[in-house]
């Protein structure tokens, strides 16, 4: 068949096929007319205007029910197709214009309460602006950003380290299970994040200057992996403040461990960045002013 020709078919009015999907669904041309809101005979009249165009009795007219012929039931699968593929265009259309995509990416430990809740302070200061945060360990963040997969990027690491927009210190806290602890056995048994983790050296070398024997009982990649195996007695670990749950207790100096406040929290982003990107910025940065402050 020539373009021509095909320019020529005919097309299929949703209209039309709303009505013969109605009617098949409800067996009786009467109750689909009620809940189309039209009357019978214009439900007849679209039905029949279709079998004229397909050139096929495309309903059974029983006296109680009606049934798709054969050619009614192929015709009625593309109907259904149709009419749902409409509906999400109409969906698409009818939200928000979404100007700008910002890609962020912030540690698991920031997928809190308090994380969302100054997202959704700026998503509603900037309802065209969709985001897209990735979650996971900082050093993965930070490969993800350097491959271009990320715009903007929260990120812990060793203090002055790599160059940021803003920086806040990092403070962490060692901790142990409040019904099962571990601090006093002999290795001491550790709960880590992988190899190349952020704290796991700073872990191994606090412990070995109290002198004291040590082995990694349990290794994650997962916060809540870590935060369960601590309370469930696996072993002690180091984590920020806001990741300490009530089923911990925490360890310090009192205790032989040094304090650990090496780290901090990073901000980094592309120097050519759209302003909206450097006003998330200022959000995430008053955030972490807001956790900094005395309780």
């Amino acid at each position: 068949m020539d373009d021509s020709a095909k320019s020529n078919r005919p097309l299929f009015d949703l209209d039309l096929l709303r009505a013969i999907v109605m009617v098949a669904d409800c067996g009786s041309f009467t109750t689909a007319a009620a809940r189309l809101h039209s009357t019978q005979s214009t439900v007849s009249q679209k039905v029949r205007r279709l079998e004229e165009m397909v050139g096929h009795r495309l309903l059974e007219r029983g006296h109680r029910e009606v049934h798709p012929t054969d050619a009614g039931e192929t015709l009625l699968g593309y109907a259904r197709q149709m009419l749902a593929l409409n509906g999400r265009m109409l969906e698409a259309l009818s939200g928000a214009f979404v100007a700008v995509i910002i890609r962020l990416g912030v540690p698991d430990d920031f997928v809190t309460g308090k994380t969302t809740q100054a997202l959704a302070a700026f998503n509603r200061k900037y309802p065209e602006v969709k985001l897209e945060v990735t979650s996971g360990l900082s050093r993965d963040l930070i490969a993800s950003y350097d491959r271009g997969e990320l715009d903007l990027a929260l990120v812990k690491q060793r203090r002055n380290s790599r160059e940021a927009v803003a920086c806040r210190p990092e403070r962490m806290v060692w901790i142990d299970s409040a019904k099962h602890p571990s601090f006093h056995l002999d290795p001491v048994p550790l709960v880590t994040f992988p190899p190349r983790g952020l704290c796991r050296d700073d872990m191994i070398q606090a412990i070995e200057a109290m002198g004291r024997n040590w082995r990694i009982a349990f290794t994650s990649s997962s916060l809540s992996a870590i935060q369960g195996a601590v309370a469930d007695g696996m072993g002690i670990g180091l984590l920020p403040p806001r990741a300490v749950t009530a089923e911990h207790v925490l360890l310090g100096e009192k205790d032989g461990l040094r304090r650990i406040d090496d780290f901090e929290i990073a901000i980094v982003h592309r120097p050519a960045v759209d302003p909206v990107i450097g006003e998330l910025v200022k959000a995430l940065v008053a955030m972490l002013d807001r956790e900094s402050r005395p309780a």
